[in-house]
């Protein structure tokens, strides 16, 4: 590489973080990575082990329709060769600048995808890859990437696997995600300059670092996995010092391949880093949100309560001021009238009438000492009542802190619901994997602490299998849980486990990840103590009950 074209470089690394702060990586990849991603799908086929090879065609997409290919997939004891050549393939940077290489890819029928390598082109546009994948339903796809590092497919798909050949098994649909062009993407030309350069005997891993470095900018490496991102410019540093010192094309190869890859971990962490603050963000939000909600609403109600008293006062007094008009009205017009029949009679009805006032007076005091009283009864009352309603509510924010420390939990109105993905039970079984023990030992131990509580297993699947299939997974699922705590000791009695199959999925099972989310077991912790009603729905079919 010549001198000037490596200082170009160094300024434009050195100087990347400022440049982009207000441009790249505020409008891509500071989003979280579903908000640039879109979807795809295949043809997945199921091979067999030690069954042989399998002839797979491939055939150039809309972005290459040029391109073609042909790869043999061979079962092997416990895994699959896959040799593959491919002809007809362009320079990946026709569909833009970031792109610098192509990737194969196999598929899963779930939507994950598995890089096989790099694959790397001839003088022809010919290329050859050998790879071996675990795998053994899956489909394949080449893309144009930045480098080969990798983790997701970019969008630019310009071959996918075609016609299958040979002892090949089931063909599948598999739907997958592509990451977004914007994702790599950068306005900066000075840095796309130094990147790609002039000199065309710059070997092409180098040009894959320089671009991996920069993407890692661009996703604010340098804010959320600043030391990893440090490591990777090093290093690139270093493959470029051994290049401008012409040393062999394999050592430059090997250092420049550290740097992508030390690169691409910087980004991964970057991303995940950003969108773990974000959802700190937003949860503290809500939170203040509800605090100053609540605030809101005890004004409101003790508002509400003195403007009643008040009402409630006025109208007792001109419900006495009536009375005690009517009254006098009455009296003065006896009096009058006794007055008119004789006057001895008159002043005797006028020291009665006195006396009865003062008696009336008298009465009145009394009545209204009772009432103060019975105020006081009432307000005492009210003063236990809410006292007693917050401890409830202290008690069930203890256990959700609790809860949430060893599971994902959720308060509701049925109780608080801590969910166990099924990552914690062997595949398709309901036994339970060591680290679900580990948890629910956990939870047992808060449940005996505080003995009214009750506590509903509810098993749930995915919409993959037959209804009685994922009844009964979704009902020995529970059990288990449920058998596990009667072992730390919860009585009997406190405790109870119910299936309910697919029938309440929690996210769409048109995904891998929505149906990841169903296959679940939720523990609902309910009672008086926190102020919730013990849930007594049904099941679908427990198998349970009726055992």
């Amino acid at each position: 590489m010549k001198t000037t074209s490596f200082a170009i470089f160094v300024i434009a690394v050195a100087t990347l973080s400022a440049a982009q702060t207000q441009t790249s990586v505020s409008a891509n990849s500071a989003a979280p990575a579903s908000a640039s991603t879109v979807s795809r799908t295949t043809k997945a086929v199921h091979y067999r082990l030690q069954g042989g090879t399998t002839k797979v065609d491939f055939q150039g997409t809309d972005l290459l329709q040029r391109a073609s290919g042909e790869a043999r997939v061979e079962g092997k004891k416990t895994n699959f060769e896959i040799d593959a050549k491919f002809t007809g393939l362009e320079e990946a940077t026709k569909f833009g600048l970031e792109f610098l290489t192509y990737v194969a890819w196999a598929v899963s029928p779930q939507g994950r995808p598995v890089n096989l390598g790099e694959v790397s082109l001839d003088h022809n546009g010919n290329a050859h890859l050998k790879a071996f994948t675990d795998l053994q339903t899956f489909g394949m796809i080449v893309t144009a990437e930045p480098y080969f590092a990798v983790t997701q497919p970019g969008n630019m798909v310009v071959m996918e696997s075609a016609a299958v050949n040979g002892s090949g098994g089931e063909i599948i649909g598999a739907r997958y995600e592509l990451v977004t062009r914007g994702t790599y993407s950068s306005t900066n030309t000075h840095i796309q300059d130094a990147i790609f350069g002039i000199d065309s005997k710059t070997p092409l891993e180098l040009f894959e670092a320089r671009n991996a470095v920069r993407i890692a900018h661009i996703a604010a490496a340098d804010k959320y996995a600043a030391s990893i991102l440090s490591k990777a410019g090093q290093q690139l540093l270093h493959a470029e010092e051994i290049y401008r010192q012409k040393q062999n094309k394999a050592a430059v190869a090997a250092a420049a391949k550290e740097a992508t890859e030390t690169a691409e971990e910087a980004r991964l962490m970057a991303v995940k880093q950003k969108a773990e603050d974000e959802a700190q963000a937003a949860a503290a939000a809500r939170e203040a949100k509800a605090r100053a909600d609540a605030d809101a609403e005890a004004r409101r109600r003790a508002d509400a309560e003195q403007a009643r008293a008040q009402a409630e006062a006025a109208r007792q007094q001109a419900e006495q001021a009536r009375a005690e008009a009517q009254k006098a009205q009455a009296e003065a017009e006896r009096m009058k009238a006794e007055a008119v029949a004789a006057a001895q009679e008159a002043a005797r009805q006028k020291e009665e009438a006195e006396k009865a006032k003062a008696e009336a007076v008298a009465q009145q005091q009394v009545l209204s000492a009772e009432t103060d009283k019975a105020r006081a009864a009432a307000a005492q009352s009210e003063s236990l009542r809410q006292q007693a309603e917050k401890e409830k509510q202290d008690l069930r924010a203890r256990l959700l802190q609790q809860l949430n420390s060893i599971l994902a939990t959720r308060d509701s109105a049925r109780g608080l619901i801590a969910n166990m993905s099924d990552v914690l039970f062997r595949s398709g079984s309901f036994e339970l994997l060591p680290g679900a023990r580990e948890r629910l030992a956990k939870v047992s131990g808060i449940v005996l602490a505080y003995p009214s509580l009750h506590v509903a297993v509810e098993g749930h699947t995915d919409s993959v299998g037959s209804d009685q299939y994922n009844q009964d997974l979704s009902e020995h699922r529970a059990e288990s849980v449920r058998d596990y705590f009667v072992q730390q000791g919860i009585p009997v009695g406190s405790i109870e486990a119910r299936g309910f199959g697919k029938s309440e999925p929690i996210a769409s099972n048109d995904t891998a990840e929505g149906r990841q989310q169903n296959r679940r077991v939720e523990l609902v912790l309910s009672g008086d103590a926190i102020g919730s009603v013990v849930d007594d729905r049904p099941a679908q079919t427990s198998t349970a009950q009726n055992k």
